[in-house]
C-alpha cells in the first residue's frame, strides 16, 4: 500500500524504528457472512481497512477507505471495538516496523457492484465465521469478527 506524505515525513525522522499508527477497519457482513479481502502484498485475507489522515475523523476514514477499495461509500452501523495487540504489529517488506490501533465499525453497503481496487487487493469474497478459518488470513480478524456476531 502506498505512504502517506506524513508517514513518509515521519520515517525520514526515525528510519525503521516502530511506529505506531492508527487505523480503521470495516466489519461488513450480509446476515452470517462477512466481506474479506485478499491483500495483494501478502496474499492474505483480511478486512477492508488502513490508515487515518492527520486531522480526519474515523468515521470519515472507514467511509473514504471503503470507497477507495471498494467504490462504494457504506452506512456506518456502530463501533465494534478497537483493537491493538502484537498481532496487529508487523516488519514490512522493506523493514519498517509498524503497529496499528484500530476501529473497527460494523458497515452496511449499498446495493449494486463493487468496483475492486487492484492496486492493494487481489479479490473479495463474503464467508461465514467457520469458512474465514480455512483461509491464509491475518490471525487479528477472528477477534473482530467475533466481536461483531455477538
Amino acid at each position: 500500500m502506498p505512504m502517506s506524505s506524513y508517514v513518509r515525513s515521519i520515517r525520514s525522522r526515525i528510519g525503521h524504528d516502530l511506529l505506531l499508527l492508527p487505523g480503521v477497519t470495516a466489519v461488513i457482513r450480509n446476515q452470517d457472512r462477512f466481506l474479506l479481502a485478499r491483500q495483494r502484498d501478502t496474499g492474505m485475507w483480511s478486512l477492508v481497512g488502513g490508515g487515518l489522515e492527520p486531522g480526519e475523523d474515523p468515521r470519515e476514514a472507514i467511509e473514504r477507505e471503503v470507497r477507495e477499495e471498494l467504490g462504494v461509500t457504506p452506512r456506518i452501523l456502530r463501533v465494534v471495538g478497537a483493537y491493538g495487540e502484537p498481532a496487529l504489529q508487523t516488519v514490512l517488506p522493506n523493514g519498517d516496523e509498524v503497529g496499528y490501533v484500530t476501529t473497527a465499525y460494523e458497515c452496511e453497503l449499498p446495493d449494486g457492484a463493487l468496483v475492486l481496487e487492484h492496486e492493494e487487493l487481489i479479490q473479495v469474497a463474503w464467508f461465514t465465521r467457520a469458512e474465514a478459518q480455512d483461509l491464509p488470513r491475518h490471525d487479528w480478524i477472528d477477534r473482530v469478527l467475533a466481536d461483531a456476531a455477538s
